[in-house]
């Protein structure tokens, strides 16, 4: 996957969303053009201590992109929950990929990240 644009995978071993979110991450790689990379991506297990606080509000499975949720929605509460909504949308997923893409394009937004 392109460096300019961080994906992460939030979620718990054994959520029933979680291999279709991964199935989703690949498909919206596939609707923006990104066939010929293998698509990367840093998994977020909430089960685990090693995950950062930072994820831990998120339901499972959440996709985030340059860490904003791609469904649009913030973080939730310091519990662990499935998210209601289930898995993204490959389409969802799209969209804020290319928002990324176009965002890391804008001269204001070039620099150290």
């Amino acid at each position: 996957m392109n460096a300019e644009a961080r994906i992460d995978l939030v979620c718990f071993e054994g959520c029933p969303h979680a291999d279709q979110a991964r199935e989703n991450i690949r498909a919206a790689a596939a609707l923006i053009g990104l066939r010929s990379e293998p698509v990367e991506w840093s998994e977020w297990d909430l089960m685990s201590d090693a995950t950062p606080d930072s994820f831990r509000r998120h339901g499972s499975p959440t996709v985030l992109v340059d860490g904003r949720d791609v469904t649009g929605s913030g973080p939730g509460t310091d519990g662990m929950a499935c998210r209601a909504d289930g898995a993204p949308s490959p389409e969802v997923i799209a969209a804020r990929l290319r928002q990324g893409f176009a965002d890391q394009a804008r001269p204001e937004q070039l620099g150290p990240r």
